[in-house]
C-alpha cells in the first residue's frame, strides 16, 4: 500500500481513536454516577441499568482502543491491509468500512464459520 493511502488509513484511525477515548470517558462517568435524589425502587432499577449500560459501552470503548493500536502499529510494521491469515492483500473498501481489520473478507467468513458465528447476508 503506498505511503498517501497509508497516511489516509493512519488519520482514520486516530479520528476513531480520539472518538473512543471519548466516549469511553463519558460512558466511564455515567457508569460511577451516584444517585442523590433517587425516590423509589424502580428508578433505582433503571440507574443501575443505565449505569450497567454505560459501563458495558465502556467495556467495548476499550476493546477498540486496543484494536485500534494494533492497526496503527501494523502501519509502522508495514504489514497494515495484509490479511494475517492468507497474506494476501484487503480490500480498500472493506478497510474504510473497518479500519481495524486483520483478515481479507474471504478468511473472516472462514473464521466466523469455524467458530459457529453467522455471517450476515446482504
Amino acid at each position: 500500500m503506498d505511503k498517501q493511502k497509508l497516511d489516509y488509513f493512519r488519520n482514520l484511525l486516530l479520528a476513531q481513536r480520539q472518538q473512543a477515548e471519548q466516549d469511553l470517558r463519558a460512558n466511564a462517568a455515567t457508569g460511577r454516577q451516584e444517585a442523590d435524589d433517587v425516590i423509589d425502587i424502580g428508578e433505582e432499577s433503571e440507574l443501575d441499568l443505565e449505569k450497567s449500560t454505560a459501563l458495558d459501552l465502556a467495556g467495548r470503548e476499550s476493546e477498540l482502543i486496543t484494536e485500534i493500536d494494533e492497526a496503527l502499529q501494523r502501519i509502522e510494521d508495514g504489514t497494515y491491509g495484509q490479511c494475517r491469515r492468507c497474506g494476501k492483500p484487503i480490500d480498500e473498501e472493506r478497510l474504510k468500512a473497518i479500519p481495524t481489520a486483520r483478515y481479507d473478507a474471504k478468511c473472516q467468513a472462514l473464521i466466523e464459520d469455524a467458530q459457529g458465528l453467522e455471517t450476515p447476508t446482504l
